[in-house]
């Protein structure tokens, strides 16, 4: 249970009734509020004290539930840059294919890396189409525009984007064979695949996954190892630029996405476990932007770069928590779990990740290869079921929109 100290109120809609008012509150009462509000979003269950409210966590969120949660992220997100969106808007719709085309496209994708502020710019546009709330890693990031190669202009099919691999993850670092050492000397192999996804029309014929075959390639490896190719680590002073494994995230448990996954007769996606649920997944903007506020009234900063340690966001919640008398542990305890995944590209990544072998010795999954694979297992069939056939001609570029 989480316990927040607040003035007794009648009913649930008086205790937010002046929540927007400016002054209404003290900067530490607004954050309490905005916890509030934010856990009964997601079900929690509320008991009034003399002047506290004690919030119980439900057993397990629903799918419902935390789509529900993602949607009130999403929207804020949008919201706080609807200017630049509807400013970009064109701009994206230019890079799509109509419907009509793409079913008589081959689809021969192509992998382009953003490098220039209009590529980062078409890539961020995308990313807000998707229903979780656009977000960012620090430190290492390589993001990627698929591209059709079949069709005019080369529409955009999805997105993909890598980033630096969260330091602890118990279920991972079992799954590896990690001890805190080893995870130290060689998570600089692995990176974290944060954004996976196909844009309309492509997703009705199963982009998602095709863009899930090409972050397996050798292709994408070769475009990590140009990039970081003379990057050496500080402590141990070894090239970083071998990568050995990809691991990925899905919100809902099991994912649809990367369900099934093979590549000949081996499965690509790996399930490995879960995340512990410990994040602030299930906390809104709005709430971090008012415990900031109440840390800039206290002259209190905490830094947001890369080597500051675990989550900015984590260690921002743990102090407002102390300043607050709240139990931020058990706040950022009650997240939502993730299903993990673990996409291998070399087959002794397990030696290699533990220091036993030198060298990876790498999987051979050309971009043609995972393509024409993609194509005979799961193409096919799709293009021959009416009911995506519809799906796919009834979809106009100039009808995409985000907000």
């Amino acid at each position: 249970m989480l316990q927040l100290d607040l003035k007794k109120k009648n009913s649930i809609n008086l205790l937010f009734s002046d929540l927007d008012k400016k002054d209404a509150h003290t900067p530490g009462e607004k954050v309490k509020l905005l916890i509030l509000r934010d856990l009964l979003r997601l079900d929690w269950k509320i008991t009034f004290g003399d002047n506290k409210i004690i919030v119980a966590p439900p057993k397990n969120y629903d799918k419902e539930t935390i789509r529900r949660s993602m949607s009130h992220k999403r929207k804020e997100s949008i919201d706080n840059n609807a200017e630049w969106i509807k400013k970009n808007l064109e701009f994206a719709r230019n890079n799509l294919a109509n419907g009509n085309d793409v079913l008589k496209s081959k689809i021969r994708p192509i992998i382009e890396v953003c490098e220039t502020p209009k590529q980062h710019a078409l890539f961020k546009m995308y990313r807000y189409y998707w229903s979780s709330a656009h977000s960012e890693y620090v430190g290492r990031r390589i993001k990627l525009i698929i591209r059709d190669a079949g069709l005019p202009g080369k529409p955009v099919i999805g997105i993909a984007a890598l980033g630096s691999s969260i330091i602890h993850i118990p279920d991972r670092d079992n799954w590896v064979g990690w001890d805190k050492d080893q995870r130290t000397k060689n998570l600089i192999y692995a990176m974290d695949a944060y954004v996976i996804g196909a844009l309309p029309p492509y997703n009705h014929l199963l982009g998602g996954k095709l863009v899930s075959y090409i972050l397996a390639s050798e292709e994408v490896r070769k475009i990590y190892k140009k990039k970081y190719k003379d990057k050496i680590t500080l402590i141990d002073k070894k090239k970083a630029s071998d990568l050995v494994c990809i691991f990925t995230t899905s919100l809902y448990g099991k994912s649809s996405q990367y369900d099934r996954i093979k590549y000949k007769s081996k499965l690509l996606y790996i399930p490995i476990g879960e995340t512990r649920g410990f994040g602030t997944l299930h906390l809104s903007g709005e709430t971090l932007n008012a415990m900031l506020e109440l840390l800039r009234s206290k002259n209190i900063s905490v830094t947001n770069k890369f080597g500051d340690g675990p989550s900015w966001s984590m260690r921002v919640i743990r102090t407002v928590g102390d300043i607050l008398g709240f139990d931020s542990g058990f706040l950022l305890k009650h997240s939502f779990k993730r299903g993990i995944y673990a996409i291998p590209l070399a087959s002794n990544y397990r030696d290699f990740l533990n220091s036993k072998d030198r060298k990876p010795k790498y999987y051979k999954r050309s971009l043609e290869n995972v393509v024409s694979f993609w194509k005979t297992r799961w193409l096919k069939n799709r293009r021959q079921n009416i009911e995506v056939i519809q799906r796919v001609e009834a979809f106009k570029k100039a009808d995409f929109n985000i907000l």
